[in-house]
Formats: structure tokens, C-alpha cells, sequence
């Protein structure tokens, strides 16, 4: 069977990404952290909505500002107040913040000057505009300041905060039900018998559905039972987004997911030219979408980020960036196979640029390669990598 490339398997999925979910909902700015803006966001004020002191000073009109030529001082201007024009041949004291007053057009920081008995002393001339945040100068009314489709990060919540916006539309999250395959695996902390090992892709895919704001149908174990496989997965067609298992999709006679899908709707296992990874299953459960990712632990995590996560994105709503990938600086020789490898590495900075330390051992059942790494650095088929070389790589908490 010939091997689908990466590249097409993450085209092939994004061409059967539904549209993304109509519900919207809107939500206290408070509730917004991690959830996918439904329509773009205009400013319904100007940042900062007045003419304000950016230092510690005196407000001041720049061409009376003579050094040694004193001013009267009339006035205290803190953030907040209100101030009184400015008269001719004085000054006010102002503090950051402060609102800038009539007549004023420059701030003299209060380093460049002395002050006592009401009368300020300038040490220095000083220029028009001089330490005056202007208003508008971050943000002008009308101004779009947040697109639709884009994930809310806390940068984004300040930002629509400092504009008077108090509530979002966004798209409602998703509900991704997810289970493990075999009679082998066991939940910790149970006694391990014979041949039985502990469930940990459950915990994975927690975690990384949870960090992309996505809520978690928890399916358990799912024993290798064709009856109780159908029922699991007809069940979770009926409250999920999306469906995701690890483990079960191959062709084995003890491997029921594929049967059990296809009873409820429809399948395609694929061979794809990714190591660790290579077996993976894309279907629907009626009208769900189903994902089959491979059952050894770092097969189960690379796959996710590289397929399915891209997939849940575009589904959520999210504008979903397709070449999130960073030049990195090889500190290993290595020589890849037939198929795109994604090595654990960890990631950095030196005097040359990012350097990307390799981990030893790179199987797919060794979850403590990805405990230790921070990137995955990707490698082409038959790509032979030297110390040196520049290699691109993808960090693994990019959410």
C-alpha cells in the first residue's frame, strides 16, 4: 500500500471540516480566555481617550519653557482628575496618567526640573509633544481590534477591556468525546496483572483538548467487545462534536473500532509517511467525526498535533495557521527513512540562533522523550541532517 504524505493527509482532512458550529453564544470578558471570536470586534472608544502626561512632571506650553525662567504653579493634575485650562505663564504639576489640560502641549519630566514655593525652574528647553501619550495613539475609535475566527489569548481580553467591551460573541466550544481500546490497559493506580499496562494516552488527550478550551466527554476504557464498542461510539454521536480513540483501528481480529464505526457510518484507515505514527483512521459515526489515532502514547501526541488538532480548529471556528513552524539549528547528525519524522528535541537559544538538542531515544512507546522535549524538529524522508543544519521545528505547547 502506498504511503499518503503528511501533506496530503492534513489537505484530505481540512477539506472535510465541517462548517464551523453556527452556535454562538456571548460571554462575560471574563469567561473569554481561550474561546473563538464569532465576529470581528471594533473599538468603541479611543486608547487613551484623551491627550495624558506618559512621566512624572510638569504640564507646560513648550515654548515658554525657558531654563531658569520660572512658572507660576496653579495646579495638580493626578490620573484621574479632571484639570483646568491652562493659563498663560504657568504650569501644572501632572502626574503619569493625567489627563493633559487645555493649552498644554508638552510634559517636562520632573528630573529636568526643580520646584518650590509654587514656581517651577526648568533645567532644559524642552520640544512640543515632548512625553504626551496623544490621544488615540493606541487605539482609534472604530479601529478593528480583533478578528473573527481568532482565539481569545489574556493579551486580547485586556485589549477589548481597554475599549469599554465587556461581553464577546463566540463560537460555543467544542465537546470532543474520546476513549481508550484493549483489555490491556488499566486505569492507575490499579495493581498491574501480566501483560496489563496503564491507560496514559487518556491523560494526554485530556490535556490537550483542555488546552485548546475544548470540553472533554471522558469515554474510559472501552473493552475489546464489538457490542459494547458500537454502543459507546453510538452513544457519543448523539452528545459530541467529535469523537477521538487511540488504539483499535487496525485490522487485527481483536481490533473492533473499525467494524464498529463502519456499522454506524463510515471509515478510511490511512498509511501515512509519518513516524513515530503511520496508522491512523478518519471517519464519521453518523454524522460525527471520528478520529483513530495509533495507540502508542508518542504516536497518539504527534499525530494529534499534527492532524487532529488542525482539524478541531478550523471545526471550532478558528482561523487556523498552516505552516506554524520556526528555523532551528541542528546539534545532531541524523538520517531519516521513507517516511517525515518528527523528532522530540528540545529547543534552545544559543549565540548562533535556536539549537535543537536531540533525545536519545526516539520509539514510539518512550513518553519520556516528550516529558523532556519542548519541540518537535521535522525531518523529510530520506532528509539527511547534519550537525549544523538548519532544521525547522514546532513547538509542542503552541495553543
Amino acid at each position: 500500500m502506498t504511503l499518503i504524505s503528511v501533506e496530503e493527509a492534513q489537505s484530505r482532512l481540512m477539506s472535510l471540516v465541517p462548517e464551523p458550529p453556527v452556535a454562538v453564544e456571548r460571554v462575560p470578558l471574563s469567561q473569554g480566555l481561550n474561546k473563538v471570536l464569532a465576529e470581528p470586534m471594533l473599538a468603541k472608544h479611543f486608547v487613551p481617550p484623551a491627550d495624558n502626561s506618559a512621566m512624572d512632571g510638569f504640564a507646560v506650553r513648550s515654548r515658554e519653557v525657558i531654563p531658569g525662567k520660572p512658572l507660576l504653579i496653579t495646579q495638580t493634575i493626578a490620573a484621574g482628575s479632571v484639570a483646568a485650562p491652562l493659563e498663560i505663564s504657568t504650569a501644572a504639576r501632572i502626574f503619569t496618567g493625567g489627563q493633559l489640560p487645555k493649552g498644554a502641549d508638552a510634559v517636562l519630566i520632573q528630573e529636568d526640573a526643580e520646584w518650590r514655593d509654587h514656581q517651577l525652574y526648568p533645567k532644559v528647553g524642552i520640544a512640543e509633544g515632548s512625553n504626551i501619550r496623544l490621544k488615540g495613539q493606541d487605539i482609534q475609535a472604530g479601529a478593528r481590534i480583533a478578528d473573527s475566527g481568532q482565539r481569545l489569548k489574556p493579551a486580547d481580553l485586556s485589549l477589548l477591556a481597554s475599549v469599554g467591551i465587556a461581553d464577546v460573541p463566540v463560537f460555543k466550544p467544542l465537546t470532543v468525546a474520546i476513549f481508550s481500546t484493549g483489555d490491556e490497559l488499566v486505569e492507575p493506580p490499579n495493581v498491574l496483572r501480566p501483560g496489563q499496562i496503564y491507560n496514559s494516552n487518556r491523560f494526554a488527550l485530556q490535556g490537550l483538548l483542555t488546552q485548546m478550551g475544548i470540553s472533554v466527554i471522558d469515554l474510559g476504557i472501552v473493552p475489546d467487545d464489538l457490542a459494547e464498542t458500537t454502543d459507546r461510539l453510538a452513544s457519543a454521536a448523539q452528545s459530541a462534536d467529535a469523537i477521538m480513540s487511540s488504539g483499535g483501528v487496525s485490522v487485527g481480529d481483536r481490533d473492533f473500532v473499525k467494524t464498529a464505526v463502519e456499522q454506524l457510518g463510515a471509515l478510511d484507515v490511512w498509511k501515512l509517511a509519518i513516524k513515530p505514527g503511520k496508522p491512523m483512521a478518519f471517519g464519521h459515526v453518523r454524522e460525527t467525526p471520528f478520529f483513530g489515532l495509533p495507540g502508542n502514547p508518542v504516536s497518539t501526541f504527534v499525530t494529534f498535533l499534527v492532524l487532529a488538532k488542525p482539524f478541531l480548529e478550523q471545526l471550532q471556528g478558528q482561523k487556523v495557521a498552516t505552516d506554524e513552524t520556526w528555523p532551528g539549528i541542528s546539534t545532531f547528525a541524523f538520517k531519516a527513512g521513507g517516511r517525515q519524522e518528527y523528532l522530540r528535541v528540545r529547543a534552545s537559544r544559543d549565540d548562533q540562533g535556536i539549537a535543537l538538542e536531540r533525545y536519545e531515544a526516539q520509539g514510539s512507546g518512550v513518553m519520556s522523550s516528550l516529558a523532556w522535549a519542548n519541540a518537535l524538529a521535522i525531518v523529510s524522508p530520506l532528509q539527511d541532517i547534519n550537525p549544523g543544519d538548519t532544521v525547522p521545528f514546532m513547538f509542542l505547547d503552541r495553543f
